[in-house]
């Protein structure tokens, strides 16, 4: 980030539509129907989780704008990411779980649900569902899928090490989601 004093009072929205600024995905054709829809079906108010991290109302922006900071501080601290494309990595940060606006829904005293009836990991589903409307650089999808890291199943490690190997922003935001998940979220 070029200069994270200015978010450090912010909340959680204006905060992501901060960072969406300063990724330039306003600039991209689509963008702000993506961001619409995104609003639309809830992103700044599901949680991020039902039993882990941010489950809470709100906690999926939350998550969001956690794994981008880590993700830029990785970028700028961390000599393993010096060669990583930084906005590539920000916008992958932001649209790596949007996918899960489709799959929580509200149950009985402002409870939560989840729902998973794809059959594609949420890696793709959040590729598939921003590049309904927007293009995404091939690094974005690369990072944006494989965030996941191991977790995707043993079958996909080879492919995965792979991606690691190719693309440091794959690794540099599988490593920034989980600081964001198991440490700046518990």
């Amino acid at each position: 980030m070029t200069n994270e004093k200015q978010y450090e009072n912010m909340e959680p929205r204006e905060k992501f539509e901060a960072l969406w600024l300063e990724a330039g995905l306003h600039k991209r054709p689509g963008a702000d129907a993506l961001l619409y829809d995104l609003e639309k079906r809830g992103f700044f108010d599901l949680p991020a989780s039902i039993k882990h991290h941010s489950n809470h109302c709100g906690g999926l922006a939350s998550h969001t704008v956690n794994v981008a900071d880590a993700a830029m501080e990785l970028c700028q601290t961390n000599h393993a990411f010096k060669d990583c494309d930084n906005n590539a990595v920000l916008v992958a940060a932001l649209l790596h779980d949007i996918c899960k606006v489709n799959k929580y829904h509200e149950t009985a005293f402002h409870k939560y649900g989840y729902e998973d009836r794809g059959l594609l990991g949420h890696g793709e589903e959040s590729v598939i569902m921003a590049q309904r409307f927007i293009k995404l650089t091939g690094k974005e999808i690369i990072a944006i899928r494989w965030h996941m890291g191991a977790y995707c199943g043993k079958e996909s490690w080879d492919t995965l090490g792979t991606a690691y190997d190719r693309y440091p922003e794959v690794l540099c935001l599988h490593f920034a989601d989980m600081i964001a998940t198991h440490y700046d979220e518990r």
